[in-house]
């Protein structure tokens, strides 16, 4: 099962990589198929079903509007977010949708169906797209699963166990911390290069370099706009941001607090996942619910710690940096999940901070093993975390939760670095524990807003 640092960040929109980005993905891929297969011209109605968390709190997370656009053929990357909201409208007054961009086709808001109580068997994040002709006959059903950060799994495959096929060989293969630690040592490379190494099996190093100067671009971009994007969040909870005031006041002379740079942790976070709230372009990294994170750490080594370095290498850094939190991220989708419907909010916001955590400890200087350590404590902090999003919005707890979560990170990196990298509970003891206790863990409290702060918080 080979996975690419571009499977850990993929450059999207909010609120959710699971009910928005996911949903949208498998829409998208359900009009191509008919388009691929000729079946377009024949299609009269299309309707998709909803089920499990997708369909307990899709309404918060943009789920409706993601499939509504999906089935138009946009995609997550590259769909336009400005104009999002206003294009569903318009199909839902108009009852006209254009399957694929090309078949116009009667829809109506019925369409989607929610099932709020009903879920599939093979995960909590299921969908089913059925296409009709004139007389109502099925001309094409299928069913889709999107399993956590985006990634969007048909019945074909779902024997993957939340990671899509790749029987493509790597150098340097690894499906556990320990054989990451093992081949670090045989090779004597870091974890970034051995990322690295793997990565050049699709890509050229050029490409790679690039595409990952370009996920800082956005991450960083998305963070400017959340410094300066004042109102309210969209949604029931009418919850106003915060990031540009705390903005302002950071950036006022005069300040002698010595602890002014968690201060700008949280901003980047909080800024992060303000706009995700609001439906703007992120990077998943892992998840969107998790977004603020990777880049909130990375700013911080950025601003902090390479301020006084050469561009050059900065963007090194950058890249071994993302790169090695990628590396993190692969252990945890493989081998526990970084789904919140799955596993609860330990499986995003702890995978987040355990990919923050190794990657900051990296280009900190940190040793393979001082690495692995930084990850362990990172997750093992977030261990029982659930996912209990007040009205359904990725709002409360999750903005806040980012922004502890990110200094958390830094705090294991730099208790890492103190370390020999010698310690009792391995990451990956530590990921089989956020595993099995996402097993264990209710229903209610992974996602569906039936548990948790989602039932002891009045909404507004």
């Amino acid at each position: 099962m080979a996975l690419s640092v571009f499977d850990l960040y993929s450059i999207g929109i909010g609120p959710s990589s699971s009910h928005t980005v996911g949903p949208m993905r498998a829409a998208h891929t359900f009009a191509a198929g008919l388009a691929a297969d000729g079946d377009l011209p024949r299609v009269a109605r299309v309707r998709a079903e909803l089920f499990g968390s997708l369909g307990a709190t899709g309404h918060g997370h943009g789920s409706v509007k993601a499939v509504i656009l999906g089935l138009e053929g946009d995609d997550p990357a590259t769909t336009d977010t400005a104009t999002y909201d206003a294009r569903v409208a318009t199909i839902l007054e108009t009852q006209q949708l254009r399957l694929a961009g090309e078949r116009v086709i009667h829809f109506e808001a019925d369409d989607v169906v929610m099932h709020r109580r009903q879920s599939l068997p093979a995960h909590p994040n299921g969908m089913i797209f059925t296409a009709y002709d004139e007389e109502r006959a099925e001309l094409r059903a299928r069913t889709y699963y999107s399993v956590g950060g985006g990634f969007v799994l048909d019945d074909t495959q779902v024997g993957a166990d939340r990671v899509v096929v790749d029987d493509t060989v790597l150098p340097y293969p690894f499906t556990t911390g320990g054989e990451l630690l093992a081949v670090c040592h045989e090779a004597r490379l870091s974890v970034s290069d051995i990322m690295l190494a793997n990565e050049l099996t699709w890509r050229t190093e050029a490409e790679v370099r690039t595409g990952l100067l370009e996920i800082w671009r956005v991450m960083a971009a998305c963070v400017e706009e959340g410094c300066h994007h004042e109102g309210v969040l969209p949604g029931g909870l009418r919850v106003p941001r915060r990031a540009p005031e705390l903005y302002a006041t950071l950036s006022a002379a005069g300040s002698e607090d010595p602890l002014d740079v968690i201060d700008w942790v949280n901003l980047y976070a909080l800024a992060v996942n303000e706009q995700n709230a609001s439906g703007g372009r992120i990077v998943t990294a892992p998840t969107n619910g998790a977004a603020g994170i990777v880049p909130a750490v990375l700013h911080y080594w950025v601003r902090f710690v390479a301020k006084d370095l050469p561009q050059e290498q900065v963007d090194d850094g950058i890249v071994r940096f993302l790169l090695t939190g990628a590396a993190i991220g692969i252990l945890a989708k493989m081998n526990a999940s970084i789904s919140g419907a799955e596993v609860g909010c330990q499986g995003e916001v702890g995978s987040a901070c355990a990919m923050a955590a190794g990657a900051l400890c990296e280009v900190l200087g940190g040793s393979p093993e001082q690495v692995e350590n930084a990850a362990e404590i990172g997750i093992e902090h977030n261990l029982g975390l659930t996912c209990d999003p007040v009205g359904g919005l990725v709002q409360i707890p999750c903005i806040e939760r980012n922004a502890i979560a990110s200094v958390k990170a830094i705090n294991a990196a730099r208790l890492a670095s103190h370390g020999t990298g010698s310690h009792k509970v391995s990451l990956d003891k530590a990921l089989k524990t956020m595993r099995e206790t996402g097993r264990d863990m209710k229903t209610k409290y992974k996602e569906t807003s039936r548990g948790g702060l989602a039932v002891n918080v009045i909404e507004c």
